[in-house]
């Protein structure tokens, strides 16, 4: 850092455009670039001084963290602008500039955006290329792929006719982090050529980026002791720079090692400080996560769901999809894992699912949780959907093989083989004991200490649904699902069988209404018909009470169910009441159940697909009838 020597507001200008345009010195280039705009201030140097406002904000978006910093430089924003004309290049500069520092905080990018768009109608490169990078810069959460290409693109063409040594190299590092995100097979390769440019001179700020994706790639190659000696190199290149995410950085680095190397718990007091460091973007809630996850590994089960509570008002939607939403929603995925909370992890799971082919990765790629399939996954199997669970699994471990994660790609093998175990079977038992050891083996080469599966209740391998009648529907539930459907005969049969879980039970006798039951489920035996009748008599009284009062409107409603009601008998007795049976007829009796039944599936279905999957695989229909829920 150089400490000005000269009070000269042009020569001070020109000290601090070479720190930040040349070398990279954010620190350097802060400080000359505010002694410029005193100096300019104090001899009325209006021009100098407007052109100081357009570098102090830095090459990045949200570079002064604390509240006494961004204020000032949002003040001589506005008074900049508020002197200079709107549509000239420096006018479009200052309000990009001012609109991006808005943006970035609330999670936005239209107006940034509007003014890159109005940028390029100026034909000036330094106009472009800046309010390119300062949209692009307010687009790194899970969308807008195409949007962050085109903005590298316009960037990269801008920068090769500016002059200006930070400018292709600023382009050149957006289009290896656009890359890195979408997975792109070239990623690498874009992030060696910008090392070659390195090499020839640094940039500090640039350099420290690179070095920090160096940090994720070895981290994902398995070589964890070598990221955490890496790690520390590249702080101190952060602090050389001048680089506000230098702390938030490091301790994703750290705290990235340290759950793959198995001890995340044993770092819970420093990420109770970094969750509540001021150096931290105001759009990252990953650090609330990861304590979270922390809290939770190391049995404090109340600092855990306080953790979970806070990054929840009043739900996960409220969250802003910044760059490190991904890895925010993986601590939260982990941390419902560890403490069964099936809601959370369903919440998880919706807002998850259409990035499934995407990796988690935080902030410009400096680290990496693996793919998204992993979570999906892991919240799958924590809200009981095991089958769901294991396609997600399976997925997770081709695709961080494919990352070259290999660290991810053994949790995710670890974790699918949990999934197995909940899922019985043969060849289940197999494949989950397979999966089992090559998680062990590579853990062991790669000096990682696997978690152990949180405990569970003893219950069915697979959840037992569980079915309730209110009046005219049916309810159906499986864990936090509901499905509510109309009643029908189909219904009946299944409530029989959802109520007999395990028994085979003759086709002729739930048309019959004879099954034997062991929960208390109304499948209209003597005691439930009886009650019928004495509700028809009433409701006949009813009928008469209100049409002797001149109310139709109660007169109706007391005739709608007393028709409900003598439908119902009538499914279930034939003439004079006798139960309806198909004594010597079986195959009408099987035909006539499984077509009942599948039509209330198909019912179920519609409701929720998850609870409709769930029965078909359980439910067998034939000659005899079962609900085998294990």
């Amino acid at each position: 850092m150089r400490t000005p020597t000269t009070t000269h507001p042009t020569e001070l200008l020109r000290r601090a455009t070479d720190a930040l345009w040349t070398d990279g010195d954010l620190t350097t280039s802060r400080i000359h670039f505010d002694a410029a705009y005193r100096a300019a201030e104090a001899a009325d140097d209006h021009h100098t001084r407007t052109l100081a406002v357009t570098g102090m904000g830095g090459l990045w978006v949200h570079e002064h963290r604390t509240t006494s910093d961004a204020t000032l430089l949002l003040h001589r924003l506005h008074h900049a602008i508020a002197t200079t004309d709107p549509h000239t290049p420096l006018g479009i500069r200052l309000r990009a500039r001012l609109a991006a520092e808005h943006d970035y905080r609330t999670a936005t990018h239209t107006d940034t955006l509007t003014l890159a768009t109005q940028a390029r109608t100026t034909g000036d490169p330094v106009t472009i290329t800046e309010t390119a990078s300062l949209a692009h810069h307010c687009l790194l959460g899970p969308d807008h792929t195409r949007l962050r290409h085109e903005l590298s693109q316009h960037a990269l063409t801008a920068a090769l006719a500016t002059g200006r040594r930070s400018d292709l190299l600023v382009a050149l590092l957006w289009r290896t982090v656009d890359q890195f995100l979408d997975t792109h097979p070239q990623a690498e390769r874009s992030l060696t050529e910008l090392h070659t440019h390195l090499t020839h001179r640094d940039h500090l700020a640039v350099s420290y980026v690179a070095h920090a994706i160096d940090v994720m790639l070895t981290i994902r190659a398995g070589k964890l002791t070598e990221a955490h000696a890496r790690a520390a190199t590249c702080a101190q290149r952060g602090i050389t720079a001048g680089d506000a995410d230098t702390t938030g950085w490091h301790g994703a680095h750290l705290t990235t090692i340290a759950w793959y190397q198995g001890h995340l718990a044993d770092h819970l007091p420093t990420l109770r400080e970094l969750a509540v460091s001021p150096t931290l973007s105001a759009v990252d809630h990953s650090y609330q996560a990861a304590l979270a996850v922390a809290s939770a590994l190391a049995g404090h089960r109340r600092e855990a769901t306080a953790a979970l509570a806070r990054l929840r008002q009043p739900d996960l939607t409220t969250l802003p999809r910044s760059s490190s939403w991904l890895v925010t929603l993986h601590g939260i995925v982990e941390a419902a894992h560890l403490l069964d909370d099936g809601h959370l992890a369903t919440e998880a799971y919706n807002l998850l699912t259409p990035y499934a082919d995407r990796p988690m990765l935080a902030s410009l790629a400096i680290t990496c949780f693996g793919s998204t399939q992993h979570a999906l996954g892991t919240a799958a199997l924590t809200a009981g959907e095991t089958d769901r669970a294991i396609t997600h699994l399976h997925a997770a471990v081709h695709d961080n093989l494919r990352l070259g994660h290999l660290p991810a790609a053994t949790l995710s093998r670890a974790r699918l083989a949990q999934a197995l175990d909940q899922r019985p079977g043969q060849h289940d038992r197999r494949e989950a004991e397979r999966q089992r050891h090559l998680a062990h083996t590579d853990a062991t080469e790669l000096g990682m200490t696997l978690p152990t599966p949180p405990p569970r209740p003893r219950t069915p391998h697979r959840p037992h649904i569980r079915c309730h009648r209110h009046g005219r529907h049916w309810q159906l539930s499986l864990g936090h699902r509901t499905a509510t459907i109309d009643d029908c005969v189909g219904a009946r049969y299944l409530a029989t069988l959802i109520a007999n879980p395990g028994h085979d039970i003759p086709a002729i006798q739930l048309a019959g209404g004879t099954a034997p039951t062991t929960d208390h489920q109304p499948v209209l035996d003597d005691t439930a018909k009886r009650a019928y009748q004495r509700r028809l008599r009433d409701l006949t009284a009813a009928i008469d009470e209100a049409d002797d009062a001149h109310d139709p409107r109660r007169a109706e409603q007391a005739r709608t169910e007393r028709q409900w009601l003598i439908d119902e008998l009538a499914a279930h007795t034939g003439l004079h009441g006798r139960d309806r049976t198909f004594t010597d007829n079986t195959e009408r009796a099987r035909i006539a159940v499984g077509k009942a039944i599948r039509r209330a599936l198909d019912r179920i279905t519609i409701s929720d697909p998850v609870l409709g999957d769930h029965l078909r695989t359980t439910i067998s229909t034939g000659t005899r009838c079962s609900y085998r829920p294990s």
